[in-house]
């Protein structure tokens, strides 16, 4: 599991490769599919010893560009109908559809652009090449909460992850999903504990 401890500075995260690597992966899908289809640059990879992103997107099943089918801007944007984005970005409104669009027309774009900055913070401090140390101030500390629960909240969704759900059978095909889903969480919950420490 990831090393974090507290400093009088804030919060140091200490990485391993394929810990980095996954990370890097995971909320790069999530920026993508925040950006709206609109394609990003790749965050630097890793070595041969890494899972690929081929690799990593069968695994999460995440790397699916699904869109939103946006129409005008000028018109109320309808609730994205890929399931993960539209956990990201829910309705304000569950019983007003018409408030819930008029909201959702004068939010999302902000909404989007503040998820995909603060993931691209994230992936900039991340080690570009294997292990290493992150060094969190109280500010970047809670960009990086927001980030990885947006991410365990779209991988969650990809896997049908419920409170009431048993421990998957090792013999599940996404049984590593659901690993890395658990690691995430294990990852957030450190964070909380030692930043709130």
């Amino acid at each position: 599991m990831t090393g974090v401890k507290r400093t009088r500075r804030g919060v140091v995260v200490s990485f391993d490769e394929v810990e980095a690597s996954l990370l890097r992966h995971l909320v790069g899908e999530v920026r993508d599919l925040l950006a709206d289809g609109e394609p990003l640059p790749p965050p630097a990879g890793g070595t041969a010893a890494v899972p690929t992103d081929a690799e990593l997107s069968a695994l999460t099943g995440l790397g699916t560009d699904l869109g939103t089918g946006f129409g005008d801007e000028a018109d109320s944007p309808p609730a994205p109908s890929d399931p993960a984005l539209a956990r990201l970005l829910p309705d304000a409104y569950r019983d007003d559809d018409r408030a819930a669009g008029e909201f959702r027309r004068l939010t999302e774009s902000s909404l989007r652009r503040d998820k995909v900055s603060s993931a691209e913070r994230l992936l900039a401090a991340l080690p570009a090449d294997g292990p290493g140390e992150v060094r969190l101030d109280p500010e970047t500390t809670e960009s990086w909460l927001a980030t990885i629960n947006d991410v365990r909240l779209a991988l969650g969704t990809r896997l049908e992850v419920t409170e009431e759900m048993p421990e998957p059978d090792p013999e599940d095909p996404d049984a590593p999903a659901y690993v890395v889903y658990l690691w995430l969480t294990e990852l957030q919950g450190v964070l909380i504990e030692v930043a709130d420490g």
